[in-house]
């Protein structure tokens, strides 16, 4: 036992601070071991520590027991080869927020009209008779009131600095949530390792170096290390080397494991031999900055058709920008990939953000042009003044006034708190589906789920409850209807059917005692080789001294399972040189290569095709249709005379074997399953099957879940046949072909992983029906992930899941249950809608402000709501109804109505009904006490007031009543389908209740204590009283506008489309390059730079991105590169209008030509550096 005993005393550890000493070998040698590659790597074991044992011992550590697991051994390995952990990236710092929500060009538009104000109103022209200048300085009541002009730049200034701080907060806080939610998914891996002889499964994090991995078909493997000992293990090194063929590793040829590598099949053990930062994953990430730059790194996933294909690539930032322009253009590899648009959602929203942001612009320049022709034209046309040189500052104050009217129409056109709203909604329902069981890791996946019109799910352990038990079995010659007693099988047959059973299954299969006392027996490992062993001890006997008689290094080849196999096979050496091998399969496929079969005596007879027809018939079809899955054991003796077989020939060696039994497995329907089935169904969402079980399993099962249903034409059919029907002569998918059988397939069986992603990617190719199709896909096993990345939302199961499979997805279900993906159909729906009540009502603010402001200023010449009221509107009416819009908890009635869709608008003519009703209401009320209200309320008329006047009661009414009438239809905008009944469920959400409370109150102090800042005077009770009874209206005029039936008014327009069937095109692009949507293509076209620094989305978008993006993952947590990156490459685009680079098109000439890019060379070398 070469374990960890103190016979090494501690060597010079303490003198030179090297720990190395303990050990036979140091990080550098490990790490320099590491780098080799194949016969290399062999060749250096040999020559420098004789073979894979001698590194063992130099680490002290045992290949059978594993390490011991004393703390203190633990300490010296982390301390001589440091710990399996790449330390994240710094978080941004709140300063650092905060100076980006400044970025954001309207507040630095409204920041600079500020200070000239402010500078300009501390300006006095020496001896400037004001009546020189015409009536402009005219009115100033007394000297106090002129000295108070630089009020109103102060506050602009303060209402700016407010903003920046609430968006700041924001970010930070959202920032914060998701590190936590990050760092959750990562203490969630978990890694099986080998410690004083007991297998257990520590946290990837607490590996060392000298630890003894178990590695399983399915892993990541999150250390590197050197193979001990191996069966037919294959590994997919694309994710370092960029090479998609597995590579085949065994002890003679290719020992090296690297970590962030996929093992497609077999299983082994493995030394650990570099962890954390020495890792292969770590240096790369060393070279990337993550350990010690602050720049933003980003392992990125690129999609290829066929696969997960991974490369790692740093993600542009603003530093690295520089270095990255004088890489010179590296060829870019072509890959044809059908575009994976950005989330439905988001798609809707850009596009219509740049509408309203094009309306807001037109608005306020024109805004700003007429007050100034106007002025000019009364002052100097028809007055007929002269410009005098003393004047200038006054009339200079006067054009600042209208650019800073100019510039708040443009604040309260641009919904800046859209993306806010969005934020709020899903981080919150991200919150709230922890929950519900559902680990989001990909931000947009959960609007995306609100929107799925088909899911394509794996039967086993989604729909039942994996946990195998065998029903029944055929065994000489006989059909038991249950489990036989021990006694009624022959002892010979019992024999090797037991040892059978024991030594061809993965050894790390395992049935253990029940937690509890009374519950049952905890299955570990492959739940249908626990059927087995579970029958084994139901026979009455025990498979564990089987195994410790034929311990794992004992076995001499082993053929594992994967999914063209089929099968597991296992040989045995025997002790006169022959050899024996066991094998269990799927039993068609097993029947098929049987010759004998042991008869009720125990001895092989002949088993001919037509018997295996028969059997067939008689057996297996029976057994399937009651849903079990059937099971075949076989086996085979090669004698010893005939030499060795050629192992390498499998479909010899798969052949002439001998059936010994065949067993049905039931796998029972998760019993809230149908429940959840047919909530789906309500909710217009279908539900198909894909599995690889036989059709007459699948088809029972389809049906007691619901997803059948009888009298109805659905198809089942097999992976055979369905690939017959999609394919060419050539052997090509057909989308024509695809069309005509997908929408009636409910059961896909017999499937192969490449149909599950055939089907996929065909459903949400396809442009039949009147929608497009929105897809989520479950699965657990490694070979779901291309389908799991193809789909728009994929689930990955938490519990029987493979890393493969959780990496690929972009919903962990923590339950492993269907249910859980209904609720995250709820809280998908949810999301949406809250996003739509809020639009409702940002858009009727929107909508009365900049008519207001432009047709008040253009009668009056000045607008009636000032910059800071109008700034407060903005806060009140975005940020804070944002949050109380966005909270809204979703109700089962979400679940009765069908999914909106890739193309549905955004504001459907409901909504667009309420926008223009009430605002219609709210621009009668505000016209008419504008121009009638000094009569209404026997008050001084504020109108045309002088350059520093002080505030009106008459514009004090107005901006009241105006932010009366927004509280109320806040309230109205809780329902966005035409209901009546606007405070159902309200006091469920207490955040709306406290925000809505929250804004009056502050409303009564801005109006009564307010004063020169806002503009305002303080109010009589009766005044108040009116302006409250005015805004109460709102509701009364909302009951009227929901009275009138939509249908009726065809001039109604819908807005904010999804992408539309003509727009979707197959595109090359090259795999550095991101992907484009259709509506950035629009916005390319000239006003991007322009439009993209307007409107927050920039700041907003870049913190979904930090989010998704939250730290630089631990080795092998690589993520997916997330849709919002493209987004804020736009954004870097405005801020960094020097660096042309940024806009990431894929240089395909036609593209980037139209849009204004940069030359071909600087595209390419900006797509080759990776955005």
């Amino acid at each position: 036992m070469a374990n960890n005993t103190a016979d090494h005393p501690p060597g010079n550890s303490v003198a030179e601070g090297n720990h190395d000493g303990d050990f036979g070998v140091t990080v550098m040698e490990l790490r320099e071991l590491m780098e080799l590659r194949s016969a290399e790597a062999v060749n250096k074991i040999q020559d420098v520590h004789g073979d894979v044992q001698g590194i063992c011992r130099r680490l002290k550590t045992s290949p059978i027991e594993g390490l011991s697991g004393n703390p203190v051994d633990l300490e010296k390995r982390h301390a001589a080869f440091g710990k399996n952990f790449i330390p994240p990236k710094k978080a941004k710092t709140f300063l650092q927020l905060v100076w980006e929500a400044l970025q954001d060009v309207t507040l630095i538009i409204l920041e600079i009209a500020a200070i000239i104000s402010l500078g300009l109103s501390f300006y006095h022209p020496p001896g400037g008779d004001s009546e020189a200048c015409g009536q402009v300085a005219g009115g100033v009541e007394d000297e106090g009131e002129a000295q108070a002009g630089w009020i109103e730049g102060a506050a602009i200034l303060f209402s700016v600095i407010i903003v920046v701080l609430v968006t700041a907060f924001n970010d930070w806080s959202k920032e914060k949530q998701f590190r936590g939610l990050q760092s959750r998914i990562e203490q969630e891996q978990k890694f099986t390792v080998i410690r004083k002889g007991q297998v257990i499964q520590i946290p990837v994090a607490e590996l060392v170096v000298g630890d003894i991995a178990q590695i399983k078909y399915g892993d990541l493997l999150p250390a590197d290390g050197i193979l001990i000992q191996g069966n037919d293990l294959k590994i997919d090194e694309s994710s370092l080397t960029g090479e998609s063929d597995q590579v085949r590793k065994s002890m003679e040829k290719d020992p090296m494991l690297l970590s962030g590598t996929h093992v497609m099949e077999g299983s082994g053990r493995m030394v650990v031999s570099a962890v954390g930062l020495n890792s292969q994953t770590g240096i790369i990430f060393t070279l990337l900055g993550a350990g010690e730059h602050d720049e933003e790194k980003k392992v990125k996933k690129t999609k290829t058709q066929d696969g997960i294909a991974l490369e790692i690539q740093p993600l542009k930032s603003e530093e690295a920008t520089e270095s990255e322009e004088k890489e010179e253009a590296k060829p870019v590899k072509k890959v044809n990939v059908t575009k994976k648009e950005k989330s439905v959602l988001q798609g809707k929203l850009t596009k219509l953000a740049v509408q309203i942001g094009k309306a807001g612009l037109i608005m306020s320049a024109l805004t700003v042009i007429i007050l100034i022709l106007y002025f000019v034209i009364d002052t100097f046309a028809v007055q007929g003044r002269t410009w005098v040189a003393e004047c200038t500052p006054i009339y200079i104050q006067y054009f600042v006034k209208f650019f800073i009217i100019g510039v708040t129409v443009l604040v309260v056109a641009v919904p800046e708190g859209l993306p806010l709203a969005v934020t709020i909604s899903l981080a919150y329902s991200v919150k709230k589906m922890m929950k519900d069981n559902n680990l989001v890791r990909h931000l947009d996946a959960c609007e995306t789920m609100g929107n799925a019109t088909a899911i394509c799910s794996d039967k086993t352990g989604t729909l039942t409850m994996n946990r195998m038990t065998v029903v029944q079995a055929y065994v000489g010659d006989t059909h038991y209807r249950k489990v036989p007693e021990p006694e009624a099988i022959k002892a010979e047959t019992l024999e090797v059917m037991v040892n059978s059973i024991a030594i061809n299954s993965a050894y790390t299969t395992k049935i253990l005692s029940p937690e509890k006392e009374g519950g049952l027996p905890r299955h570990v490992g492959n739940k249908t080789e626990c059927a087995l062993l579970g029958l084994v001890l139901e026979l009455k006997r025990d498979y564990q001294p089987i195994r410790d008689e034929v311990p794992e290094e004992k076995l001499y080849k082993v053929y594992t399972f994967n999914s063209s196999r089929k099968s597991m096979s296992t040989v045995l050496k025997n002790a006169d040189g022959g050899f024996r091998m066991y094998s269990k399969g799927a039993s068609e496929i097993v029947l098929r290569k049987c010759s004998y079969i042991l008869d009720a005596q125990g001895h092989p007879r002949i088993f001919k095709p037509k018997d295996r027809d028969e059997m067939v018939r008689k057996v297996i079809e029976p057994m399937a249709c009651d849903g079990l899955r059937t099971i075949c054991v076989a086996y085979r003796d090669f004698p010893a005379d005939a030499g060795e077989p050629n192992w390498d020939n499998e479909n010899d060696i798969l052949n002439d074997l001998t059936c010994i039994v065949v067993v049905g497995i039931e796998d029972p329907v998760r019993p809230e399953v149908p429940e959840a089935i047919t909530k789906c169904q309500r909710a217009g969402i279908t539900v198909r099957m894909v599995t690889g079980d036989n059709i007459n399993t699948a088809r029972a099962i389809a049906t007691k879940c619901g997803i059948l249903l009888p009298g109805e034409d659905f198809l089942c059919m097999e992976g055979k046949e369905f690939n017959q029907q999609i394919r060419n002569d050539q052997g090509e998918v057909e989308q024509e072909r695809l069309d005509k059988v997908w929408p009636k397939l409910r059961v896909l069986a017999r499937s192969s992983p490449t149909d599950k992603h055939t089907l996929v990617k065909g459903i949400i190719d396809s442009t039949v029906g009147e929608t497009r199709q929105v897809v989520a896909v479950t699965g657990d096993g490694t070979n779901d992930g291309p389908a799991l990345k193809k789909a728009d939302v994929g689930f990955a199961m938490g519990i029987a899941g493979t890393d493969v499979a959780k990496e690929a997805s972009d919903i962990i279900l923590t339950d492993d249950n269907f249910t859980s993906i209904v609720k995250a159909v709820m809280w998908g729906r949810n999301v949406y809608d809250s996003i739509s009540k809020f639009l409702q009502f940002q858009l009727t603010v929107n909508v009365v402000a900049v008519i207001v402001a432009f047709t008040g200023a253009c009668i009056t010449q000045d607008s009636p709501l000032k910059a800071v009221q109008m700034l407060w509107v903005n806060l009140i009416m975005d940020t804070l109804a944002s949050l109380a819009l966005a909270t809204e908890p979703p109700t089962e009635s979400l679940l009765l109505r069908r999914p909106y869709g890739r193309n549905k608008p955004l504001i459907s003519r409901t909504m667009m009904k309420n926008i223009l009703g009430h605002a219609v209401y709210q621009l009668v009320i505000i016209f008419t006490l504008l121009f009638a209200g000094e009569s209404i309320f026997d008050i001084d008329s504020g109108r045309n007031a002088p350059l520093h006047a002080p505030p009106s009661e008459h514009y004090t009414i107005v901006f009241n009543v105006f932010v009366m009438m927004q509280l109320f239809n806040e309230i109205n905008a809780r329902k966005i389908h035409g209901e009546r009944n606007v405070f159902e469920g309200i006091y469920k959400n207490p955040i709306f209740c406290s925000v809505v409370l929250g804004t009056f109150v502050l409303q009564i102090i801005i109006v009564q204590f307010g004063g020169k800042p806002f503009s305002c005077t303080a109010l009589t009770i009766d005044q108040w009283l009116w302006c409250v009874f005015i805004g109460v209206g709102e509701l009364l005029w909302g009951q009227l506008i929901s009275a009138i039936p939509t249908h009726r008014l065809k001039f109604l327009k819908e807005a904010g489309h999804g992408t539309t069937k003509e727009d979707i095109h197959e595109e090359h692009m090259t795999e550095g390059a991101d992907e484009i949507d259709h509506a950035e293509m629009e916005m390319r076209r000239g006003q991007i730079l322009w439009f993209r620094g307007l409107n927050r989305i920039q700041t907003q978008m870049d913190v979904v991105y930090t989010f998704q993006t939250g730290q630089a993952p631990v080795p092998g947590a690589l993520r997916r590169q997330p849709s919002v990156v493209s987004q804020h490459n736009d954004a870097t685009a405005a801020k960094t209008l020097s660096s042309p680079t940024h806009l990431g098109l894929s240089p395909s000439s036609s593209l980037a030509n139209s849009a204004g890019a940069p030359p071909p060379a600087a595209a390419a070398s900006s797509s080759a550096a990776g955005n």
